[in-house]
């Protein structure tokens, strides 16, 4: 990947996020944009997004971006100047979750080894 692709990568995730912040806040509070993967011609992207509390809100959320989704891209728009602003999906963005998973899976692996030790006796020889 390219530098140009990287920073405009970083650039429309900050600038995406700020403007959920700013107007769409009541909607859009519970949206985290965790990383955004635009083309190398920038005519198209993919934002993934992380939304915090049950499926059934995930799925609320994702909908809502869906049908926002020409509306923010003009709003970048008017906010970063590109040649091209690319068409933007939203996908959600399931690797928090798994992150989660595996280090709960971890922390239960590591808690059954510390109870399976031999404990060293307190006992000491004169």
């Amino acid at each position: 990947m390219s530098t140009r692709t990287l920073r405009v990568n970083e650039l429309i995730q900050r600038e995406l996020s700020n403007l959920l912040r700013r107007k769409y806040n009541n909607d859009a509070a519970s949206v985290t944009i965790t990383a955004v993967e635009v083309t190398p011609d920038v005519r198209q992207g993919k934002v993934f997004v992380a939304i915090t509390g049950d499926d059934e809100l995930a799925a609320d959320r994702l909908r809502w971006l869906r049908k926002h989704a020409q509306e923010l891209r003009f709003a970048l728009g008017d906010i970063i100047i590109l040649k091209h602003m690319p068409v933007l999906t939203y996908e959600l963005d399931l690797a928090t979750d798994r992150g989660n998973r595996i280090l709960g899976l971890l922390d239960e692996i590591a808690a059954k080894e510390k109870s399976a030790a031999p404990k060293p006796s307190d006992s000491s020889a004169p």
